[in-house]
């Protein structure tokens, strides 16, 4: 039985046909004129659990994808930016705060999406924010006052569970996939 390759996205180029490059495995986008291998890697999420003394900070989103659900603050990490940096940038812009990373929470594999999600542990700097351009509100919710079945997305879910279940703890590893 052989190895399906997952579908490929269309060509970079004019000049890009799909095959498996010598010394590879899978079938890539490789240029026919110079030889140039494209490699479609899987996209990085930053986020993080943002608590504020027993309450958490949750972003209704005011973009699709799940537009108007409650999420983390979180988002594609950009070039040349750590993954800390991107997560305290995406704070800033959905819910116009800053906060204080205190440790990596989560590292989740999402492979239908092509997805790895970092998601940090952290505290709202001060009691300032607000909804920036991708959110419709911001909100800090006591736990029993989470809207459950309004999450935008699984991984908000177990980033809320495994926060909770490592919010005492100074040292722990990173959860994973539940």
């Amino acid at each position: 039985m052989s190895k399906q390759s997952p579908p490929l996205p269309s060509a970079p180029g004019p000049h890009f046909e799909r095959r498996v490059p010598e010394g590879d495995t899978n079938e890539r986008y490789v240029c026919g004129k110079c030889g140039h291998i494209h490699y479609s890697n899987p996209k990085v999420v930053v986020g993080s659990v943002v608590a504020h003394g027993d309450r958490i900070l949750l972003c209704r989103r005011a973009i699709e994808p799940r537009k108007n659900c409650w999420t983390l603050p979180a988002g594609f990490l950009e070039e040349h930016e750590t993954a800390q940096d991107g997560a305290r940038r995406e704070a800033r812009e959905e819910a116009c705060c800053d906060i204080v990373i205190d440790a990596l929470l989560a590292v989740y594999s999402v492979p239908h999406i092509s997805q790895i999600q970092l998601m940090y542990r952290a505290t709202l700097k001060d009691d300032v924010f607000s909804a920036g351009p991708e959110s419709f509100e911001v909100k800090l919710f006591s736990w029993n006052d989470i809207p459950w079945t309004e999450l935008a997305f699984p991984s908000v879910t177990w980033a809320l569970h495994h926060y909770r279940e490592s919010k005492e703890k100074q040292v722990f590893a990173p959860f994973g996939n539940p």
